[in-house]
């Protein structure tokens, strides 16, 4: 795959994380954006232990070590947002059409404090570019169905909803969306 470019703007940076360090601040970032949804919805780790408010650094350095590439967004010096992008595996437990080329949106993050800032629109804007830049077609995400204030946000973003489906480990409907490129 192609490395992705640094994009600046406007005192902002995305940019590829990859050492431990960058990963390890990643990983609290993510971890404090979603913790909002967490509480919000009564996700504890007995719960929902494989929840994105619990991931550990471990966790997302495996994740990478799987082909995971991981972005941050930085405000400054300040990480302020995360953003990683999967290439589509036909052999997970969601079956989508084979014929498209297609990426994963993933653990998009985006600190509580900074939020209403259009930030999470630029780190979806630049998983797009990343996907367009390695011939995907079709860029895919998860999220929580319940979390309808979200999921209105990325059906204006032009996302699509694919299927809806429950596993017997999380304690909410997993809804799967989509993007043509």
């Amino acid at each position: 795959m192609r490395r992705a470019r640094k994009v600046r703007e406007s005192g902002l940076l995305i940019r590829e994380v990859t050492t431990d360090a960058e990963l390890r601040k990643s990983a609290r970032v993510i971890q404090r954006s979603f913790k909002t949804v967490a509480d919000q919805f009564g996700l504890t780790r007995e719960n929902c232990p494989t929840h994105t408010a619990f991931l550990t650094t471990n966790g997302l350095k495996e994740q990478k070590n799987s082909g995971l590439k991981c972005f941050g967004l930085f405000a400054g010096e300040k990480q302020v947002g995360f953003v990683g992008v999967e290439k589509y595996d036909p052999d997970t437990l969601v079956r989508l059409d084979p014929g498209k080329v297609r990426f994963w949106l993933e653990k998009l993050a985006v600190l509580s404090s900074e939020r209403r800032n259009g930030y999470g629109e630029k780190l979806v804007s630049f998983a797009i570019g990343y996907v367009r830049q390695n011939g995907g077609t079709h860029i895919a995400l998860g999220m929580m169905n319940e979390h309808t204030i979200l999921k209105e946000w990325y059906f204006g973003l032009g996302f699509k909803e694919v299927e809806l489906k429950t596993f017997p480990h999380l304690p909410f409907t997993v809804c799967f969306m989509e993007k043509d490129l």
